[in-house]
Parts: structure tokens; sequence; C-alpha cells
């Protein structure tokens, strides 16, 4: 898409989601669109609360159990009133976030295709009801509005609708109250003539409609001691070309009594050639006494202050906060807590706070501050973000009895075990020390350095995903993308066995020689890979001394830390994976436990893979075994024909094809078993064989066909089946077809006209043994194309049939090619390109030429 085009559709989208949040009173909202293979949605505008504090879900593949994915996918709406609904209806979301919220999600569409989804989320306390009918509805027709406008975009400027998974979403904050009130105004210098804004009226408290522009009018509503000041300020614009903050009293008519608050004028002259207009000042009227005098106020508070954003970084810190922090306000503005203080880097400090935004309830935890500072934290969560405050506490009574190396950890000392401790709540202290809340932890081992952010979180989100995955290169994928951010590695390598011989299988980063040294080694070869797997263990090198210190030789890459984990599944070695660190990464115990663990998660999930991509490799050869290995010659006819699996299971289809020759002449077949199993294959081949013997022996089109009618019901196998057979006469450019519930074939003409036959079409094979199949007639003048295909080709999830046959055609019409089969991979070739196939595909095409005597 073209720059114009890409902001038209971010506007759309960002409207919609800013109109569902505000209009149901939700503190997030997302729109995801679907993926070029159309295999995932991809988050394309959020609302509100960042998308990183709602799981992070950047792409969500359609099949998950998640509420948008399903919206998306069945085209209704999925409403959840509350934590319960959730845990109920998606366990799995309910696992992976925790927190008391409400959610509703809807499908974004228009056209006839779906686009994507709508979501919208909302503190939800239990036993909420949720939306009510009419903001249900409400949400939908936003949803339905904006699928309209992005079809007409579709149709106007060819936009697809798609979005890239490396898109950066659009992002509009949640909204909150202005601390800083804003006027414009161009004020001419030579005549004192005023044009403002309303905002400038309302600081100056003048109506709108009733100002006449002139300065006097402005001037009566200032302090009597800057009278002097205003055309002071006139005089130095034109001297300077600029006023830099000239504070100003101006009449503050809100209280009862009258008063002044002072506002800044800040203005410049426009520095252009023409004379007349550098008599003018253009500038603002700022206004920040209010956002000045709660600074100031929290400034003399003797408790520590602060101010997150949505997303957790400190906007503001007073200076009782850095005291008991022990830390500057630099250090702490644009970061976020975990980061700067090592004490509260454990992943339940940001769960907290996660916690806090989601459910929009305050909540309080104690935390220690080395070596025995004791502090109490409470935070207050809006949607625009939450504010925080930190008072001295004394030592829980836990921590007092329990031995100095067995002394609660900052990050495991909180207060409450569920996912929120309401302030005032028993556990935590009705007087803000939350003295309290030291009853409900249990003494852990402090780390010996920080914990990674959101450790725990990452090994929930992997062993969920790892679920998901199905091939190996799925599995790697899933490893690379939720390991490396985890940990903070930059390269991750897995090597599996193969033979007693080691040999890459993934591998991501920016170091391509990484671990060359490693590939076809064998398993007893005294190298870190080697003797993590032989021996069980997994081995951290925290440095490159300590690497050329236990193995001599091998080289470093660039690389300052390693850690190899064994993958071993049901006692047999299955690999090493391997991840790399550019700067010295100290693995603490934490760390070292947990990739313990996901070492044998892992190693499971590939070894899993690994059959299932080998019986997959079986499966296919199977299948291909059981369709024509060549097509047979025909005089005047042209024929290529194509297959293309599915990608979405193991199991095989029931997709086959057909050149028959007889007698007569020629005959040509498609057909679709349904379903994807052994049993459909075999099936398939029966009806196959059916076919050639019905037409070998010179039955008309609809005995052939209703003579395969009557095996598939002899078969007993309980399937159904669609065919379309189609005689060639020998004698002229005519066919005879007759179609079994199959989709229509497609004809282009020698000038280029493309149609959709309309055939008389009998019910399905299986249905009614009675069936009786009539025939129609086709003209096939020379350089005619013929296109038969399965429903593969041309269905599309959310879209209906029809569509994908017209953008077919569209296709067959369009295309140029020397030859039928080159056509043939013109026309599968968005198909071969994608990673994801819900069915089979087969596709027979026949060009028609003039027909030459045999010799």
């Amino acid at each position: 898409m073209i720059a114009g085009e890409t902001a038209e559709r971010e506007d759309l989208l960002a409207a919609a989601v800013v109109k569902a949040v505000r209009g149901t009173s939700a503190y997030a909202g997302s729109v995801f669109l679907r993926s070029r293979d159309r295999r995932s949605i991809v988050l394309a505008a959020t609302c509100g609360v960042p998308p990183s504090l709602l799981g992070g879900w950047r792409l969500i593949p359609v099949s998950s159990p998640i509420p948008v994915a399903a919206a998306y996918g069945s085209g209704r709406t999925v409403h959840l009133a509350d934590a319960d609904e959730t845990m109920r209806r998606f366990p799995q979301l309910a696992v992976a976030l925790p927190y008391a919220f409400g959610s509703c999600s809807v499908p974004v569409g228009g056209g006839g295709e779906t686009f994507g989804a709508l979501a919208i989320v909302w503190a939800a306390a239990p036993g909420s009801e949720g939306l009510s009918k009419a903001q249900r509805r409400q949400v939908r027709t936003i949803a339905n509005r904006l699928g309209t406008s992005l079809a007409a975009l579709r149709d106007r400027t060819g936009d697809p609708v798609e979005c890239d998974p490396q898109t950066v979403p659009v992002e509009i904050p949640a909204p909150s109250a202005p601390a800083v009130r804003v006027g414009l105004f161009d004020w001419e210098l030579v005549t004192g003539t005023f044009t403002v804004d309303d905002e400038l009226c309302a600081i100056f408290g003048l109506d709108p409609r009733a100002f006449d522009g002139r300065a006097e009018t402005l001037a009566s509503c200032l302090h009597p001691g800057d009278l002097a000041a205003f055309p002071a300020a006139a005089r130095e614009a034109a001297a300077e070309g600029r006023i830099v903050a000239r504070r100003l009293r101006v009449r503050d008519l809100r209280g009862d009594g009258e008063g002044y608050r002072t506002v800044e004028l800040w203005g410049r002259v426009p520095e252009v050639d023409d004379a007349r207009v550098r008599t003018h000042l253009v500038g603002a009227v700022v206004d920040a006494q209010a956002g000045s005098a709660a600074v100031a106020a929290a400034e003399r508070l003797r408790d520590g202050l602060f101010s997150l954003a949505p997303d957790g970084r400190v906007t503001y810190a007073n200076p009782s906060l850095e005291q008991l922090l022990d830390v500057g306000g630099d250090e702490l503005l644009g970061q976020c807590l975990w980061d700067v203080l090592p004490w509260l880097s454990d992943p339940d400090f940001e769960y907290r706070h996660r916690s806090a935004m989601i459910s929009q309830e305050p909540l309080s935890f104690l935390a220690r501050r080395p070596p025995d500072q004791w502090l109490a934290f409470s935070l207050y969560p809006e949607a625009d973000g939450v504010t925080g405050r930190v008072v001295p506490a004394g030592r829980p009574p836990l921590a007092a009895t329990a031995p100095a190396a067995t002394a609660p950890s900052a990050a495991t000392a909180f207060a409450g075990s569920g996912a929120t401790a309401p302030v005032g709540s028993a556990a935590a202290a009705s007087d803000g020390s939350a003295a309290t809340a030291s009853a409900a932890w249990a003494p852990t081992a402090p780390a010996a350095t920080p914990a990674r952010l959101g450790v725990m979180y990452h090994v929930l989100q992997l062993g969920s995903a790892l679920t998901e995955a199905v091939t190996a290169r799925e599995v790697c994928d899933v490893v690379a993308d939720q390991l490396l951010p985890a940990f903070g590695g930059q390269q991750l390598a897995i090597y599996v066995v193969r033979e007693g011989t080691m040999h890459l299988l993934f591998h991501t980063g920016h170091r391509e020689d990484f671990l060359d040294w490693l590939e076809g080694e064998p398993l007893h070869a005294r190298l870190p890979g080697t003797e993590a797997l032989t021996s069980g263990a997994p081995l951290f090198i925290e440095s490159q001394q300590d690497l050329s210190q236990g193995y001599p030789g091998i080289p470093a890459g660039g690389l300052s830390s390693w850690a190899y984990l064994p993958l071993i599944a049901s006692s047999r070695p299955v690999g090493t994976c391997v991840l790399g660190f550019d700067d010295a990464h100290p693995f603490t115990a934490k760390d070292r436990g947990v990739l313990t663990a996901l070492a044998g998660l892992i190693a499971q999930a590939l070894e899993r893979a690994r059959l299932y991509d080998s019986e997959f490799a079986l499966a296919r050869g199977l299948q291909q075994a059981l369709l024509p290995h060549r097509l047979p010659v025909v005089p005047g006819v042209h024929a290529a024909a194509r297959y293309l699996p599915g990608t979405s299971g193991m199991d095989i289809g029931g997709d086959w094809y057909d050149i028959i020759p007889t007698g007569s002449g020629v005959s040509l077949v498609i057909g679709d078993v349904e379903g994807h199993s052994i049993a459909a294959a075999a099936t398939m081949a029966q009806l196959r064989s059916a076919v050639r013997a019905f037409a070998a022996v010179g039955h008309s089109p609809g005995d052939v066909v209703a003579g395969a009618n009557r095996t598939l019901i002899d078969l007993d196998a309980g399937l159904l089946a669609s065919c379309c057979y189609i005689r060639l006469e020998p004698s002229g450019h005519r066919a005879y077809a007759v179609s079994a519930g199959h989709l229509p074939p497609l004809l282009r003409r020698p000038d280029g006209t493309t149609d959709v036959l309309a055939l008389d079409a009998g019910p399905l094979l299986g249905v009614d043994r009675a069936s009786t199949y009539e025939g129609t007639w086709i003209d096939l003048p020379p350089g005619s194309v013929l296109a038969l295909y399965t429903d593969g080709l041309v269905e599309e999830r959310g879209t209906d049939i029809d569509v994908g046959i017209d953008r077919l055609r569209a296709s067959l019409a369009h295309a140029r090619a020397d030859s039928v089969d080159e056509l043939a991979d013109r026309l599968l070739h968005d198909a071969r390109i994608s990673t994801y196939r819900a069915d089979d595909i087969a596709l027979l095409l026949t060009e028609y030429g003039p027909v030459t005597a045999p010799r």
C-alpha cells in the first residue's frame, strides 16, 4: 500500500477502537486484522491499556483458544462477563491472565469477507453481568461499520486488508484529564487586535461569543500589577521576535471569592519575508497552575509518591520516594521500577502492576530493601496509569523469626496470595503500612542477582505455545520467540542427533557462524554441546575465560556467555539447545532451574514434532501414490494436473483427478471425499477404481456417476463425496458433463472471456442409492481451456465460497501462459507460497485444439 492508503486505514482502525472503548466505559480495546496467509490475526490498533499488559499477543493463530480468535473464526460475538466465565470458556486465557476483567470480541467484516476482530476489556468484579445487550449491539455496529469501510477501501485502492506481523500497531493512549490548559492566539502588534480560540477565552474567563478581539478586554482580566507587563510583552516581541515564559496573573472566577492564578505567555513573530506577517505574534497562553500546585503538594509530602504510565514506566517521583528507595530521580524517570531496583526485579512485582491495571482495583504489598528496610507499597490504578505510595513498614513477624539465610526476598513478600490485595483488606494494613501483609507469604531464599524481567510469565507462555506447535519448525520458532526475550539472549541454536552425530536443525541470531564447529561432531567428542547431552546435565558458561579454561581452542564467536541445555525425551538423547549472549550473563539459581525444567519440555515437544514430520511425509507419499503418475496423451487435448496437500494436519485427504481413455473417446474426472483420514483416502481409491471400471465398459456419464454413488453406499464408509465427470466427444468440440454436488467447472474461451459453467448438479455421492444424474452439453471451441478443481483452491475462512470461485475465474481469465502446465502453476502460485492450507487442492486443466485423425 502507498502511504496515503496506509494512513486512511490507520485512521479507520483508530476511530473504531476509540469509539468502542469510550462508548462502553472499557479501559482497553484492540483491533486485529488477518495476516497474508490467513493463518493468524495480527494486532493493528489499540486504545487505552497497552497490549503488553494484556498478554503481549501481537500475533494470534486463528485456531488459538483466545476470544478474539474465536470471534474471527466463528463470525460471532464472544462476550465474557467476568473472570469466572473466562475460566469456564477459555481456561488457557484465564491461566495466562488471572485477573478480574471482562471482555467482548466481535468480528470485523464487510463485502462477504471477515477482515479481523475487535475486542474491548473492562474491569469486572466476580458476578458482574458484563455489557448490556444494547452495549453489545453498539460494539457490533462499530465493528460492522469498520468492516464496511475497510471493504470500500479495498475496492477503491486494492488494499487486501491484511496486516504484516512486523507492522507496528497504532496505539491511542487512554483519555485523561489535562494537567495543563493551552489557549492559542494571533496578536496584531500594530493595532493590538487579538484572534483567539475558545480555550484562551476560558482561561481568561471570557465568553468566546462575546469577545471583541481587543487587547484592552484581555488586559481587564489581569492583575493590576501586570497591566504594564502586557504592553511590554508586545514591545519585547517587536524587538526580539519572541516571548518566552512571560508570567501574568489572570483573575480566577472559579472560587467564591475573586483571586488570581499565574499563566505563562509564549509566542514568536513568524520568520517570513512578508513585512505584514512580521507584525503578528502567534503563540499560546499556558495555564499549568493546577498541575504545578499538585506537584508542589506532592513534593512536600513525607510519604514517597510516584506515578506510572500504563506500561509501568515512572513518569513522576517525589523527593521522599528517592530517599526511601535510595535512588536518584534521573535514574527512575522513563524506566520501570523493576528494571532500576534489583530488589524489585522479581517478576512478581511486574505481575502486581499488571494485576492492578487490568483489574482496576487498588492493592498493596510489602517489599524489603536490602539489607533489612521494609517498605509498604500501595498502587491506585486508573486507565491512564497508576499512582503509587510508599511508606516505611515494620519487620513482618515471619521475617523476624526466619534465619537470615532464608529471609524473604523483596519480590516474594506480597500481601495476599491472590491476583490482587486490595488496600484495607485483611492482607493490607488499614493505616497504609501494610504491616499485617506479612502473614501471607512463605520465606524463600533471595536470588544472588536480579531475576530477569517476567521470566515466569514467559515460561508459562512457552509451555502454552508448545502445546500448539505441531512440526519441528514450529517448535523451534516457539522456543526462539519465548526463550530469548525471557532470558535476554541474542543467539539460539538447536542441534539434533542423527546417526550418532550432531546436526543443526535451527538457528536464529545475527551471527551466522554461531556453533559451526559443532556440526557433524560425534556424541563422544569433548565439546560443551555433546558433553551436556551425554551427561544429561545443563552446562552454563558465564564468560569467555570459563570457556577457554574448560574447552581450550573452541572459538567464542564474539559471544560472552552460553547455556547448553540437553534435550532428552524418554531417556533418549534428542539434541542440545544452546543460548548465546553477547554480554557477560550471570546465571542465577532461578535461571538455571527454569532453563533446566524447560529443556525437558522442549525435548518432549521436539521429539513429538519430529515423529509427526516423519509420519506426515509417509502419509503424503501414500496419497501421492494413489493419484495418476502421468496423464494419458489425447489427440487435440493438452492436459495438466496439480495436487497440493493441506498443511493443517497429518491425515491425508480424499481429493482425486483422472483422465480415462475409452473406446468412444476420453473422460475427465475430479472428485473429493469428505474428511482427512486414511479412510477418506481409501474410499477415494475405491471410487476412482469404480469410475474407471464403469467408464471402461461404455456406460453413459450419468450411469457412471450413478454407479459410483451405489459403490460408495455399498462400501458403508459413512462418508460423502462430490464428483464431476465430463466425457469429451471424439468427433467435435463438445462435451457432456455430469455433476454430483461438485463445484462448477470454469471455461475460458479463445477470446479470453471466462465463465462459471452452470451444470445440472445432482446430489452428493453416498446420500441416496436411487439418485439419478442428468447431464449438460458444453461447447469447447478450439483454443478454449476447461478447469476442474476442488474446494481447497477456492475456500477461505470467513468468505463465501462463491467469492473464491469468482476470484479463480478472474485469475484464469487474466493469466498469461505459454502452456497449460505454466497456467496451472500460475493459478496455484498463492496457494504454493502459503504456509497454511486448511484443505487439499486438486486442479485439472485441459486445452482444446484441432482434432487430427490418428495414423
